[in-house]
């Protein structure tokens, strides 16, 4: 452990530290995003809470634009349009599949997405799936079904509903497509314009979905949640982008299950859930995952 703590410090580059020190942050605040989301408790619609969200984080991304002199729309409007839509469907699928199934499930289908990222990375964007980066995905999906500890462990996927389980698999999926998106448009886009095209995409696709469903005015309570869900969000992703311009896709996913580990945490402080000896050592898995991601650049060099 002293051999692998050293070899990350010595490895990194400036930016490379900020790098990881984004994904850290980032998996921090969509872990608090989903706290904000679980007190509101299900009483509004899920698209309007989508929506809610993504107003909240178009305001303050057009602010910082406005503020930086930069233009909202970039340069590859095709592009940015293709991630915004994958990312907004990506969320909806996520939180159908949180409706349908168990939470532990529905969970553990989305984390699938790290496995997923380096994969289409690798295929779309030549990114090659090295060793070490093999073992993180590896080891931290290991520490994700510890974590969330899925009833249907040691049965057959086959007892889950089939149509949810596939929508829970097509959110992983669009997730990693669009992860691998944002690292494409990185090169050539600002950050905050890469940001603004979710929501721009989002709120018109969330609309229909409120047609004929009784949109609640949410109380103050509610009010200050929602607040905290676009907050936490827009920080997020801010954070994903940045940390996503400067790793491979599939060493930034796979430091992004430490977000488990937070959730697993704010589950004990906010909502009295218990620690057991496999949550432990699902959170020392993942951590193991991430001290290994954190490290790849020392083995790369150690490899030429």
């Amino acid at each position: 452990m002293q051999g692998l703590l050293g070899a990350i410090r010595g490895s990194q580059s400036a930016r490379e530290w900020r790098a990881c020190g984004a994904l850290i942050a980032c998996a921090l605040a969509f872990s608090l995003m989903t706290v904000c989301v679980k007190h509101l408790g299900g009483r509004l619609p899920v698209a309007e809470v989508v929506l809610v969200r993504s107003l909240i984080s178009i305001a303050i991304t057009l602010a910082m634009l406005r503020r930086l002199k930069v233009s909202p729309w970039g340069e590859q409007r095709g592009l940015l349009l293709v991630r915004g839509g994958l990312g907004t469907a990506a969320l909806l699928c996520f939180f159908e599949a949180l409706a349908r199934l168990p939470l532990a499930a529905a969970t553990l289908l989305q984390y699938t997405y790290p496995t997923l990222t380096a994969l289409a990375a690798w295929l779309l964007l030549g990114e090659p799936v090295r060793r070490r980066i093999g073992i993180a995905v590896l080891l931290g999906l290991l520490g994700v079904m510890l974590v969330v500890q899925p009833q249907w462990v040691g049965s057959p996927m086959g007892s889950l509903p089939a149509m949810a389980a596939l929508i829970g698999l097509g959110g992983a999926l669009l997730t990693a497509l669009a992860y691998v998106s944002v690292r494409q448009l990185s090169v050539r886009e600002h950050p905050l314009v890469i940001v603004f095209y979710f929501p721009l995409v989002s709120v018109p696709a969330t609309l229909p979905l409120l047609w004929g469903q009784a949109a609640l005015w949410p109380n103050p309570t509610e009010w200050l949640w929602l607040i905290g869900v676009g907050l936490f969000t827009q920080l997020g992703q801010i954070w994903l982008t940045e940390g996503l311009s400067a790793l491979p896709a599939a060493r930034a996913t796979s430091i992004n299950y430490v977000q488990v580990v937070f959730a697993s945490l704010w589950g004990v402080l906010f909502f009295a859930e218990p620690i057991t000896g496999a949550v432990v050592l699902g959170a020392l898995c993942v951590l193991g995952a991430t001290l290994i991601s954190l490290s790849a650049r020392s083995a790369r060099k150690a490899e030429t």
